[in-house]
Formats: C-alpha cells, sequence, structure tokens
C-alpha cells in the first residue's frame, strides 16, 4: 500500500470514527429517527449525484427488493440503535463496541455460508468476547440500567451490520459498489419516511446539531463511501477493510476532543482484545 493509499484510509478512518460524535450531537436534538432519516436521504442523493457524474446505472430490477433488505440490514436498523444508544452512551464507547462486527460476522459466515471454524477463528472469537466484556465492564460510565440498554442496542447495531454483510455477498455479488451504495440509502430513506412525520422534534434543533447531521450524511456517509470504493480498486477489499481497525481509534479521539470524554485504560485493552481477535479470526 502506497503513501497516497495509506493516507486515504487514515482519512475514511477519520471520518467513519467522527459517524459517532456527529450522532451524539445531534440525536438528542433531532432524535434517532429523524436523524437517521436524514442521514440516508442526504447521502443517497450526493451518492446518486456522483454515481450518475461517473456513470453508474440504474441497477436490475432483480436486485430492487435485495438492495431495500439491505438498506434496512445496513442503515435503517442499525444507524437508528446507534443513534437511540448514544442518547445515553458516550460516542467513544459506542465506536469501540461497533469494532465487534467482525466477530458477528465470523460466527454469521460459519452458520449461513458454512466457512469452516478453525481454531484460529474459536481463539479470537473467544479474545473477542473478552475484549467486550472488559468495554462494558471497565468503560467510563458506571453500568446503570440505561447504560445497559444502550451497550446491548450497540451490539445489536454491531450484528445488524454482519448480517448486511453476509446478505451482500449472497445477493448483490457483482453488482458495483456505488450504486449498491447508492440505491440502499435510498432504499432506506423510503422506508423510514413514514414514520418521520410522528416522531418530530418538540422544538427546533439548534446549528451544532443541524451541522453534524449535513457532516454526518455528506463526509462521513457519502463521501467516506467513494473514498472506500476507490480504495477497494487500489488495493483490495482486505486491505480496505483495515478500517474497521482505526476508525473506533478516531471515535475515541473525537469524542475525547470535542466532547471532553474520559477514553479509560478498560477502554483500551477491551478494544486492544478486540482488534487482536479480529486479526486471529482474518488468519484462520
Amino acid at each position: 500500500m502506497g503513501y497516497k493509499d495509506l493516507a486515504a484510509l487514515l482519512v475514511l478512518a477519520a471520518f467513519w470514527g467522527a459517524s459517532f460524535l456527529f450522532m451524539r450531537i445531534a440525536a438528542p436534538a433531532f432524535g434517532p429517527v429523524l436523524l437517521v432519516e436524514l442521514r440516508v436521504l442526504l447521502a443517497g442523493v450526493a451518492l446518486w449525484i456522483y454515481a450518475r457524474a461517473t456513470g453508474e446505472g440504474p441497477v436490475a430490477r432483480e436486485h430492487r427488493w435485495h438492495l431495500a433488505v439491505v438498506g434496512v440490514l445496513n442503515s435503517v436498523l442499525p444507524f437508528t440503535l446507534i443513534a437511540a444508544a448514544e442518547l445515553v452512551l458516550p460516542a467513544s464507547l459506542a465506536a469501540t463496541l461497533n469494532a465487534a462486527t467482525p466477530l458477528f460476522g465470523a460466527v454469521i459466515a460459519a452458520v449461513w455460508l458454512r466457512e469452516r471454524l478453525t481454531l484460529a477463528k474459536v481463539a479470537g472469537l473467544l479474545v473477542g468476547l473478552g475484549g467486550v466484556m472488559l468495554l462494558v465492564g471497565l468503560g467510563p460510565v458506571p453500568l446503570t440500567a440505561p447504560m445497559g440498554v444502550a451497550i446491548a442496542a450497540s451490539l445489536a447495531a454491531a450484528l445488524l451490520y454482519a448480517v448486511a454483510a453476509v446478505y451482500t455477498r449472497i445477493h448483490l455479488q457483482g453488482m458495483a459498489p456505488t450504486a449498491s451504495a447508492t440505491y440502499s440509502q435510498l432504499c432506506a430513506a423510503a422506508v423510514l419516511l413514514p414514520a418521520v412525520p410522528f416522531l418530530l422534534p418538540a422544538a427546533m434543533p439548534g446549528w451544532d446539531a443541524v451541522a453534524a447531521v449535513v457532516f454526518l450524511a455528506l463526509a462521513s456517509t457519502a463521501f467516506a463511501y467513494v473514498i472506500y470504493f476507490r480504495l477497494i480498486a487500489r488495493v483490495g477489499p482486505v486491505k480496505a477493510t483495515m478500517v474497521t481497525y482505526l476508525a473506533p481509534v478516531f471515535g475515541m479521539l473525537w469524542g475525547a476532543l470535542f466532547l471532553h470524554e474520559t477514553v479509560s485504560p478498560g477502554m483500551g485493552a477491551g478494544f486492544a482484545l478486540v482488534v487482536a481477535s479480529v486479526l486471529l479470526i482474518n488468519r484462520g
């Protein structure tokens, strides 16, 4: 990987890590559902403009229902769960919990795709479980009942990301990544739209929350997708997915810098174990 690709990988990790910061700022003002609707709608429109400019045509008719399913599994449900969790959860902790996605992915691939669970993969899953337990038990905030629900929602979102990845691999094989991202975001916006009028905020959100939504949609979603697709084309999917290890680091950094959140030693140790487990799983 050259210096330009490495720089692109770091920029991508910074933007994806910042999504937890933006959601932490905007979720209390907009509410989880309206926040996610604005995120996927703005991102989908921006990606559609980009796809048209780069020559991406409409998707095949047989893929449309699969794109709707991916939109629900990869955007509507996990985005809403994370936004709801961040009403009480620090952005830094939400980011580190999201690093458990590859752990769930290994289990789902073993069950759904019948991929063999080698000794290295089993060891990685056990190490990752220990890492998640450290994150939950030694985080920067007391483990109250609302915190427990928020942590469960964050882990459920990570599980849904893993399910969506396997579903995409099965049903959207060969589709241009830009097209799948564009239309899955637009499908997600269509699914959420009927609920929006019933869940509007009681007061007009402030400019800081509005700016957070705009950056979340355009920078951490649409622009980040474009960088990710280019990285896949240049260095391959394996190296591009290294962003999974880096984004939570930036999530912790942005939370500490801009929201003055505490990054506890337990969070650092738990995240290190999760990363080690992912490396073991990939090796296996």
